[in-house]
Order: C-alpha cells, then sequence, then structure tokens
C-alpha cells in the first residue's frame, strides 16, 4: 500500500471560512457537509467580460467541431470570478435551450470516485490495494497477479471493451449487461504488459475493479459511493444509477445525449444525430456509469485534486506514468486520474456525451464540460476544458487577489487547433472583427 507523505482527511470539526466560501460557490447549497476541500476561498464574482467572451468562443468552437447542439460549461478562478452556463440547444431538432442546472452522464468521471472507494476500505482495512483480483472476483482466469491497486492506476495491463461494444450499445441502449460479460472482452485481449511494468486505458479493468470492491463489502458500487464519496462530499445531483432504469434523472432535468452516425458518403451526419439519451448504465458500470451535474462535478475535482477524500498517509500520485509511449512529461495518469500539467482530472466519453473535468490543487483553478454529442470520444472534451484553463489562468485579480502562477505547459491557442484537427464536423468561419 502507498503509505508516505499525503493529504488529510478533513472530518468537519469547524468550518474555516474559505472552506466555507468554495462550498458555497461549487456546490451552490448553504451548509459545508462532512468534508471539506482545502484550496483557496472563492471569489463572490462572475469572471470579467473580456475573459467570458473568449471562454465562450472556445466553447462555440469546440462545440461545432464534435456536433454537439448543446455544452455546458464550469469554471472556477478563484483569485477572479467564476463562470458557469448552458449553451445551444438540446438537438439540432429541439430548440430547447440548455440550461446549467441539467444532469447528463459523466462519463469517467467514475474512475477516480471508485478509486476513493477503495482506497477507503482498504485504509479501514477491510481490503489491501496488494490483494489479488482473484481474492474478491472468483471465476476470472490469469488474474492471480493483478492487485486492486493496478486496477485503478491503469497498471494491470487488461484490455478494453468499448471500442468493440458501441455499435450494440447505440442499437440497443435499453439493454443490461453484466459487468463479467462486458469485462471478458478486454480480459481477451492479450495481455499488453506484465501487471504494474506500465499503464494502459482500461475499462474492464474498472469493472472488475467495481466487482471486487462489491464483494468485499457486500453492498452495491451505487451504495459505497454515495457512502464513501457523494455523500460526504454533499454531492446531491451525482448518482450510480442501478437496476434496469435507462433515464439519466427522474427528478431534474437532463442534458439530452446525442451521437452522429455516418450518413451517405461516409460523413457524419451532424445535422440528425441519434438520441442515446435513454440507455442502461450498465454499459458504463464502475468505468464510466455515473450520473452528476456541473456543479457536482466542479466540487468533485477540487476535492479530487486536494486529496479531501484520501485517508491520511496516502500519497495518491506518487507513481504517475506516461499515459502513453512517448506522451510529454507533463501527461501522466495515476490514481484513477489523469495529471495534465498543474492539473488533476480526468476525461471521457458514453454515448450521448463527452466530458471532461480538472483542476489546479494550488491556485484552485477548476473547469468542467460536458458536450451531448460523443461522436468524437472524450478528445474534443478534453482539449475544450484546457483551453478554458489556459484562458481562465490569465483572468484579472479582483481587487485584493493575487494573480497565480498558471504551471500549464500548453495555451489556449494551441487547444482550439488541436480541436480543428478532430472535428468531424464543419466549424463556420469566425465572423470578422468590426
Amino acid at each position: 500500500m502507498r503509505m508516505h507523505r499525503g493529504h488529510r482527511r478533513h472530518r468537519v470539526v469547524a468550518a474555516v471560512a474559505a472552506a466555507l466560501a468554495l462550498s458555497l460557490a461549487l456546490a451552490g447549497c448553504g451548509i459545508p457537509e462532512q468534508v471539506t476541500v482545502d484550496a483557496p476561498p472563492q471569489v463572490d464574482r462572475a469572471l470579467p467580460e473580456e475573459t467570458v467572451q473568449q471562454l465562450q468562443e472556445a466553447v462555440t468552437h469546440a462545440m461545432a467541431a464534435a456536433g454537439a447542439s448543446g455544452a455546458i460549461v464550469g469554471v472556477w478562478a478563484p483569485w477572479s470570478g467564476s463562470w458557469v452556463a448552458g449553451h445551444g440547444t438540446q438537438s439540432p431538432t429541439d430548440d430547447t435551450e440548455v440550461s446549467a442546472d441539467m444532469r447528463f452522464r459523466a462519463a469517467r468521471m467514475t474512475r477516480p470516485m471508485v478509486c476513493d472507494v477503495l482506497f477507503d476500505i482498504a485504509d479501514a482495512g477491510t481490503v489491501s490495494l496488494d490483494d489479488s483480483v482473484s481474492d474478491y472476483v472468483p471465476g476470472v482466469p490469469d488474474l492471480d497477479d493483478v492487485t486492486l491497486g493496478q486496477l485503478c492506476d491503469g497498471t494491470s495491463g487488461i484490455g478494453s471493451y468499448s471500442g468493440m461494444l458501441q455499435p450494440l450499445w447505440l442499437s440497443n441502449p435499453s439493454r443490461v449487461w453484466d459487468p463479467r460479460e462486458l469485462a471478458s472482452y478486454g480480459l481477451g485481449q492479450p495481455r499488453r504488459f506484465e501487471p504494474g511494468t506500465g499503464y494502459a486505458d482500461s475499462d474492464a479493468g474498472f469493472l472488475l475493479l467495481g466487482l471486487a470492491l462489491e464483494r468485499a463489502t457486500n453492498s452495491s458500487l451505487s451504495t459505497l459511493l454515495a457512502e464513501h464519496v457523494t455523500s460526504p462530499l454533499g454531492l446531491d445531483a451525482t448518482s450510480l444509477p442501478a437496476g434496469s432504469t435507462t433515464s439519466v434523472a427522474a427528478d431534474a432535468p437532463v442534458l439530452r445525449g446525442n451521437h452522429s452516425l455516418p450518413g451517405e458518403g461516409g460523413a457524419l451526419n451532424c445535422t440528425e444525430p441519434l438520441d442515446i439519451t435513454e440507455l442502461s448504465p450498465s454499459v458504463g458500470y464502475a468505468d464510466s456509469g455515473v450520473v452528476s451535474d456541473i456543479y457536482d462535478l466542479g466540487k468533485y475535482m477540487q476535492a479530487l485534486a486536494t486529496g479531501a477524500l484520501d485517508p491520511e498517509g496516502l500519497d495518491r500520485f506518487d507513481n504517475p506514468l506516461p499515459v502513453y509511449a512517448g506522451a510529454p512529461t507533463w501527461y501522466t495518469a495515476d490514481g484513477g486520474a489523469v495529471l495534465a500539467g498543474s492539473l488533476v482530472g480526468q476525461f471521457g466519453s458514453v454515448p450521448g456525451y463527452a466530458v471532461s473535468a480538472w483542476s489546479d490543487p494550488n491556485s484552485g483553478l477548476t473547469v468542467a464540460v460536458v458536450l451531448n454529442n460523443s461522436a468524437t470520444g472524450g478528445n474534443v472534451a478534453a482539449y475544450l476544458a484546457w483551453e478554458l484553463a489556459a484562458i481562465a489562468s490569465k483572468a484579472p485579480p479582483a481587487s485584493g487577489e493575487t494573480l497565480p502562477e498558471a504551471g500549464l505547459p500548453w495555451t489556449a491557442q494551441q487547444d482550439r487547433e488541436v480541436i480543428a484537427k478532430l472535428a468531424v464536423c464543419p466549424i463556420p468561419e469566425a465572423e470578422p472583427q468590426q
């Protein structure tokens, strides 16, 4: 178990003013929950108009590239202000405006939350990070040398299933999948490397981790996430749906999820995407099954970045590995999260949505985005969030505040150029400045 220097879990004894201000700004509710987030206090004002205009232009550009009719974005720069807004409409054929309070499938934001559960029950002695997966998921071959900790860190060498199965999800969205069946598609691929010797993205690994946590605790993963993550942080809009439900949320407004399919000539049909809002959460489960809203994602990312839920003595990001061979030194992964420059976060897609959220543990800069078209996967959402972070990092400080160092090894222009290259739908030319 990785027990070095680390962040301390902050159980409420007395709520400091800075933590209270942050909780109010991000969660939109009145009183702090069981766990407070030790981050810079959020200035209670809107971001300057010039900054908001740049952010808006970036969102519009990325929406066009991804074929998304709608988006929800939250940007929190503690020294300068915040900007949370819905953009566009529910679909090209539904002109209902998108609002910031709508819920959506949060895709891989699920991963670090599942790791939160693992670290917490390991701290309690229920499991060890070094336990074999086979101790808790019987009947699955060739997993004796894979540990629970490696499943979280992405160092198991196990393959992935989503690329093979997405056509089935799109054609039969209500089907309820057994996690073992989904994981079997990843397990059926050749092992990428010996466990613990490298990093490779594995959705099958997180499904196995979810099954192991349920077996070890005799509780459902939905219950475990509520007990160890959402309730301590007061994430009232965040949950892991269970059973045969296909709805994103029954008691809250929902962002419609779309997926553009190839049309005549092979190009994606950007004007008539498939509405895939109704989908069994079993396709994502412990990898990408969580539902949330933009406010909860912002608060959770600050909690993740600052280690608010981490047990005392745990150094969650003590052994980061390159996300891919030849990746920049600033782009690594560990502990169920991705580390990009000074930002800690995650990104990805689930049918209907592309989601990306990040936070800087030092400055408190936090960005969360969702696009309502999953045809580009999670990459456009990731680069959009990084572009927004680069813009917001230069937001002028409010009176009495100081502009912090950004620590971002990219520029907003670089990210915008990458988004243009990733575009699957035509991007309208910008109108000339008057």
